[in-house]
């Protein structure tokens, strides 16, 4: 069975969820109409500004006849309004990407950290603080120094330390990062050094985050994630396995859960290590293709079970016109993640 969209009265993707004060919090992009034609590069995704939404609980659409799916879904989404628009954040160009948020433990406040191109269309990342899940949310007048990419992705684990995974290849300018000091725009031309040819695959990139979650602490690496068929780097032929973009991380049992995109491929996969940091062996597929050219997750656990939070565009049909669903998820006794129910099989 395949859900409705969670939100219907705007388009919204790449959804970022957490559990704050009892409630659920979507962080997604704001997808809006354009006549940029779809290129790799990204051009037709052409978002200005953030909304947060919170649900009390999670919809039990497979017990709900088809025809009340849809509206059982909208009535329980609040719609806090736009917490964050391009205009009011000094460094910004365009194109505010897919966000995340987290909460500081050391000071009680939240943080929606955000990617967007620079005036030199160079992607960086933005940090917004806010007393209120909800927002609003008040912009640093610049980046994180050393940052850039795109798909921010916070963890604050057990002890406190905070993280940010970030990077998209292609339009997310990953492979323009090979030198992590010097941003590389002949990148761009070459198919090559997009982790195309015979070597390694990209990977995303990790940092810790200072204490007051505005900063690095510490250089930014890779997070390695290794093939669990011969126990090295994926290497960048595999196509099925490789990071392309999406970070999210997510513990479970004591174990670190990493899941991300394939891109051009379509899949939704994860990798398991026992640190933070890596390194992850791959562990299999999450979620098969979806409509839609892209695919953007996170994963939260809410009243003692497991959601996947994802996006297609089975509402707009169009490929930059995305919308927020969600599914259960199951672990087996090995720690191995499936959906609770199957999937439908969609064409790429």
């Amino acid at each position: 069975m395949d859900p409705p969209p969670l939100i219907t009265h705007r388009y919204t993707a790449d959804p970022s969820a957490h559990v704050f004060n009892g409630r659920v919090y979507i962080y997604p992009s704001h997808d809006r109409e354009t006549t940029v034609t779809d290129n790799d590069n990204g051009d037709q995704y052409d978002m200005v500004d953030y909304h947060v939404y919170s649900l009390p609980h999670i919809p039990e659409f497979s017990s709900a006849p088809a025809n009340a799916q849809e509206e059982l879904a909208a009535g329980l989404v609040t719609d806090h309004g736009a917490v964050l628009a391009a205009p009011a954040v000094p460094w910004v160009q365009k194109q505010m990407w897919a966000p995340d948020a987290a909460f500081n433990p050391k000071d009680g406040k939240y943080y929606l950290f955000f990617p967007a191109r620079d005036h030199a269309g160079v992607f960086r990342i933005g940090v917004a603080v806010g007393a209120r899940p909800e927002g609003p949310f008040a912009p640093e007048p610049e980046p994180i120094p050393g940052s850039f990419s795109i798909d921010p992705a916070a963890f604050v684990d057990d002890d406190g330390q905070a993280y940010l995974y970030f990077g998209g290849i292609w339009g997310g300018q990953l492979q323009c990062w090979r030198d992590t000091s010097q941003f590389d725009k002949e990148a761009y031309k070459s198919m090559e050094a997009s982790g195309d040819d015979d070597e390694p695959a990209l990977f995303p990139k990790v940092a810790l985050l200072a204490p007051d979650m505005r900063s690095f602490a510490g250089p930014v690496a890779d997070l390695v994630i290794l093939d669990d068929d011969t126990g090295a780097p994926i290497h960048a032929s595999r196509h099925d396995k490789r990071f392309f973009e999406a970070s999210w991380m997510h513990k479970r049992d004591g174990r670190y859960y990493f899941s991300y995109s394939t891109g051009d491929t379509h899949f939704l996969v994860y990798a398991v290590g026992d640190s933070p940091l890596g390194p992850f062996t791959y562990g299999g597929r999450i979620l098969e293709p979806v409509q839609g050219w892209t695919t953007h997750h996170s994963i939260v656990e809410f009243g003692g079970r497991w959601w996947l939070f994802y996006h297609d565009t089975s509402l707009s049909g169009k490929n930059h016109l995305r919308s927020v669903k969600v599914r259960e998820l199951l672990y087996d006794d090995e720690g191995r993640i499936r959906l609770a129910q199957p999937q439908p099989t969609v064409p790429v």
